[in-house]
């Protein structure tokens, strides 16, 4: 073997959330590990993703706030944005938490060596990888945490679009946008920017926005965004074409649904059609990996189609989210380093979006239990919550889906104020799988939102086992669960 190769039980390709996670863990297994990130450490989530946005919509929360200052009493201006200070700010929370994690220190204090900024790695061979910089490492075993990409459909005009990751370069707020992709990341750009003041239209090709999330979810954030007049139009069959026509500061976007084709003018125009696996430049084909998808297979040990490589985090396709990621990293640490044991099978990943209004979800979705077992739901609206009634913020509701036979927790999905915080509640009883009767029995702290978790169980309760009624309460009819009311 070639002197100048370094060995190592284990390489980690990949700086992300997922990499470092398994990095760590590897290494506090006992093995020697090294990490390999084309950039700088953190991943997408860190530099451009999560946290810069969610910065943003921090930004859009309190412009959204002022437009309440009357009501208690507040006098002045609403703020107007400066968009070049905001994305200064955005930069400067991304530095904070970099200087928060130390990652680059707390790998190497761990044992692990970090090869950050050092281009992208590709195979040689099935156990040889070669950096940009040009070092050739060899290892046992392999981590494969490369993240993903912002997908570029391809139409005449593509590469006038902006992606996610494109929006940190705009100099100025756009006065009307164009969001292709009604997901996540779409709801939650068309989101901030209408709260900016930008007129925003959103294009998505399934019926509804949001179309992985309950039907309940999709309905309220197509009402809330409704309201707020962010345009939706959904079932497009395909963006055609994309041209400066003119004024070089507009953009005439054509898209075609119902077999007509629209054409319309748009100062930018954002994609936020998927993210498939960063994997062009490992030349997998060298180490006998074959490529499916977009992403790569691997079994329910995060091992892919060579024993000896196995991956974690965006790469699968699986979750895509930085919870599930660090979950999946750190199973496929141990399973590398210890030998296939624990399984990676993730149901409960509380997940949602810094939308305005929120949501969030964890679970099953209605439609998804009803195709499994008996189930029994219940919505509760926000505005039988005395929190929102009191903050002004009675838009959005919360949902529970338990099982007829086991009396869990399948599902919990939520729109409104803290829906991202308030959905862990449920991700936490679901976990520990607690049944809904005991749910329903604990006494939450008065007024918050979290206590809407409890309303909802309380109403599944009742259709478990109906209070005795005397005969003049019957004639009453059905009634609402008062939020801090038990029924035994």
């Amino acid at each position: 073997m070639d002197p100048q190769i370094t060995r190592y039980d284990l390489v980690v390709i990949g700086g992300g959330p997922a990499g470092v996670t398994a990095a760590l863990r590897a290494a506090e297994l006992g093995a020697h590990v090294a990490l390999l990130e084309r950039g700088r450490l953190g991943g997408t989530c860190t530099n451009d993703g999560c946290v810069p946005t969610r910065a943003l919509a921090k930004a859009a929360r309190l412009r959204r706030d002022s437009e309440q200052f009357d009501d208690y009493g507040l006098e002045g201006p609403r703020p107007e944005v400066n968009f070049e200070r905001l994305l200064a700010h955005t930069q400067q929370i991304v530095y904070r938490i970099h200087e928060k994690k130390q990652l680059i220190r707390h790998l190497t204090e761990a044992g692990v060596e970090v090869l950050a900024e050092s281009g992208d790695a590709r195979f040689l061979d099935p156990h040889t990888v070669e950096s940009g910089s040009g070092r050739r490492i060899h290892a046992e075993k392999f981590i494969l945490c490369p993240g993903g990409r912002p997908r570029r459909l391809n139409f005449p005009g593509a590469d006038l679009a902006l992606t996610h990751s494109d929006v940190w370069s705009l100099k100025t707020l756009p006065r009307s946008l164009a969001i292709v992709g009604a997901a996540a990341t779409g709801c939650q750009l068309a989101s901030i920017f209408q709260d900016f003041g930008a007129q925003v239209t959103l294009l998505e090709l399934a019926k509804r926005i949001l179309p992985a999330e309950d039907i309940h979810v999709s309905a309220e954030m197509q009402s809330a965004f409704d309201e707020r007049g962010i345009a939706i139009v959904s079932a497009i069959e395909a963006v055609t074409d994309l041209r400066r026509d003119g004024n070089p500061n507009r953009l005439q976007l054509t898209y075609r649904r119902n077999g007509t084709t629209f054409a319309r003018e748009f100062e930018t125009v954002i994609l936020a059609v998927g993210w498939p696996a960063s994997l062009e430049a490992l030349n997998l084909q060298a180490a006998g990996l074959e490529v499916g998808g977009g992403f790569l297979a691997v079994n329910d040990y995060l091992q892919t189609g060579v024993a000896h490589i196995y991956a974690a985090g965006d790469v699968t396709g699986r979750m895509m989210l930085v919870q599930s990621g660090g979950h999946e990293a750190r199973l496929a640490a141990e399973n590398a380093v210890l030998g296939n044991r624990r399984p990676a099978r993730q149901t409960i990943v509380p997940h949602g979006g810094f939308t305005d209004p929120e949501y969030g979800s964890v679970g099953l979705t209605e439609e998804q239990a009803r195709r499994e077992e008996a189930i029994l739901t219940a919505v509760v609206p926000y505005a039988d919550l005395d929190r929102a009634v009191i903050d002004g913020q009675t838009r959005g509701m919360c949902k529970l889906v338990v099982s007829v036979a086991s009396h869990q927790i399948l599902g919990a999905h939520v729109v409104g104020e803290q829906a991202v915080e308030v959905v862990q509640m449920a991700a936490a009883g679901m976990a520990a799988a607690i049944r809904m009767e005991q749910l329903a029995e604990l006494d939450l702290a008065y007024p918050t939102y979290t206590a809407i978790i409890g309303l909802a169980a309380r109403r599944i309760q009742a259709q478990f086992d109906p209070a005795p009624q005397a005969p003049h309460w019957q004639a009453l009819g059905r009634q609402a669960v008062v939020e801090w009311e038990r029924r035994d």
